[in-house]
């Protein structure tokens, strides 16, 4: 075998061993978890410039803040010290630019290098580089980093076929930073997911333990009130359906969050749902949900407020104006604990205590046909009646110095006297507005009070019994709320304010607006 054939045989063994090396660092590459691919690429590099008898390889990143390439991974033989900190678009602004236009750099001599890189020629000689092979990563279109092979004992040369096949591991690189990238990038969203999320949860355990200490406990020492309260209690660690009825204004809603906090179900918020508060086509997709689709301006799925109640309680108020037609899928609910949701053949079944309260007579509306008997007696287990406050006026002093502390708190007008001939109307004044009438006189009271007095006009001529005689505005304004409260706020239809009123709903919605009314939530 001549020297020739010995030289070829040499190549051509040195050829196939580097393909292999090639094969089995892209079979390596190609499962590497995010976590191991910066100690692979350095690992590469290292048995890459080994192979082909080389000094350095580096590799390059954009900077944070976008505007340059910086080196992320290195390997130098350790005869050499590791290649200095530099700056990609100051020291070498020709390679720069080039790799930005996703162009391959490659000399085997500095004299190779255009006129117009005398800058990066300088730069070159100053970290002893003799011979350079760089080549740009991109990912979606975009250059990202660049990969550099080079010597600095002596310059080689770098066959089209040498550089075809390290442009392969250069893909492969750049592959798998894009994937750690988007991996890394996936898990701070998923951060950013959980931090939200336990933030929110903290903000509603927040919100429920603020909603706890606001002055919304039922105050009173009354016997009738008493009574009320051991009632509350004997029911509260049951699941019985509990029936709240009163007038308007008596704290039927405080009754049902206090039984509500002392149930085993406590720790969960309880879910509220106004039924005279939606029209009845809405009504049905609040409480039982719908699919995206189920009918016209559907365009998302909803869960409904049952749904949301699992594990916990759904007060329904205002329960005497709902619908007969919904009132058989109430009563599914209350007997199975299954439903389905608007446009949608699946059974959910959900595990909620119920509560219901009303203000209207529901003996009569069974008489009248306008609700179902069955469903009267499912909620009826548990009946509580809510004495009105003209029936409790022992507690009216206690109720006048809650609500004057809690908006002269809120005011900056602290109240620290009501003197006696005030506390004396407030007394004997009726009170068909019940709790929220009085409510609204001293959070009004407190307001026209100057200095830490509470002033409650009271008309002389009427004595301790009635307060300050209404002007005609105000004999409208007190016609008008009290029979926007007896109807729920509902203004239209037979059962509606404006029918009460003998007006038309225009002309209600128009003096509602003048007078400035607005619904207690």
């Amino acid at each position: 075998m001549t020297r020739t054939e010995d030289a070829l045989r040499a190549e051509l063994e040195e050829r196939l061993r580097f393909e292999a090396l090639l094969a089995d660092l892209s079979a390596r590459f190609v499962q590497v978890p995010a976590d191991q691919v910066d100690r692979m690429i350095e690992e590469a590099q290292r048995r890459i410039v080994q192979a082909l008898g080389l000094d350095r390889s580096t590799l390059l990143q954009r900077s944070e803040d976008e505007n340059d390439l910086v080196i992320t991974h290195a390997w130098v033989l350790p005869s050499f010290a590791p290649q200095p900190k530099l700056f990609a678009s100051r020291d070498f602004p020709w390679v720069h630019e080039t790799l930005l236009r996703q162009g391959i750099v490659r000399f085997a001599t500095l004299e190779e290098l255009p006129p117009e890189a005398a800058q990066d020629k300088d730069s070159f000689r100053a970290i002893q580089q003799k011979s350079n092979l760089i080549f740009p990563l991109a990912s979606t279109g975009r250059v990202f980093g660049a990969l550099s092979f080079g010597t600095l004992r002596a310059e080689r040369d770098w066959p089209d076929v040498l550089v075809q096949r390290l442009q392969l591991m250069a893909d492969i690189f750049a592959n798998a930073l894009a994937r750690q990238r988007s991996e890394q990038a996936l898990r701070c969203a998923l951060d950013d997911v959980t931090r939200l999320k336990q933030q929110l949860e903290a903000e509603n355990a927040y919100l429920r333990e603020a909603a706890q200490a606001q002055p919304s406990d039922i105050v009173g020492n009354s016997p009738a009130l008493k009574r009320v309260l051991a009632q509350a209690d004997q029911v509260a660690f049951t699941n019985a359906a509990v029936l709240l009825l009163g007038e308007t204004g008596t704290g039927k809603e405080l009754l049902a969050q206090l039984i509500h906090r002392r149930s085993r179900r406590g720790d969960r918020a309880m879910v509220k749902v106004n039924c005279a508060a939606l029209p009845p086509t809405l009504i049905e997709a609040e409480l039982f949900g719908r699919e995206k689709g189920a009918y016209t301006g559907a365009l998302t799925r909803q869960a409904g407020r049952f749904e949301l109640a699992h594990g916990s309680t759904i007060f329904l108020d205002e329960i005497g104006e709902l619908p007969l037609e919904l009132q058989v899928k109430l009563l599914q609910v209350l007997e199975d604990g299954q439903l389905e949701r608007i446009g949608s053949t699946k059974t959910l079944t959900v595990d909620v205590r119920v509560m219901a309260a009303t203000n209207r007579d529901l003996g009569k509306l069974l008489a009248d046909g306008k609700f179902r008997e069955d469903l009267y007696y499912r909620l009826n287990v548990f009946p509580i009646a809510v004495p009105p406050l003209r029936e409790r006026r022992e507690d009216i002093p206690l109720l006048v110095w809650t609500f004057a502390k809690q908006f002269g708190q809120a005011l900056g007008k602290p109240v620290e006297r009501i003197p006696q001939e005030t506390m004396e109307a407030l007394r004997h004044y009726p009170w068909p507005g019940n709790i929220r009438e009085l409510r609204n006189v001293i959070e009004r009271a407190v307001i026209l009070s100057e200095g830490s007095t509470l002033r409650v006009p009271v008309a002389p001529a009427a004595g301790p019994a009635a307060l300050a005689a209404p002007t005609l505005a105000d004999a409208e304004r007190a016609q008008i709320a009290t029979a926007l409260e007896q109807t729920g706020w509902r203004i239209r239809g037979p059962a509606g304010a404006a029918a009460l009123l003998g007006l038309k709903p225009t002309t209600l919605e128009s003096r509602i607006k003048k007078l400035g009314l607005q619904r207690l939530r």
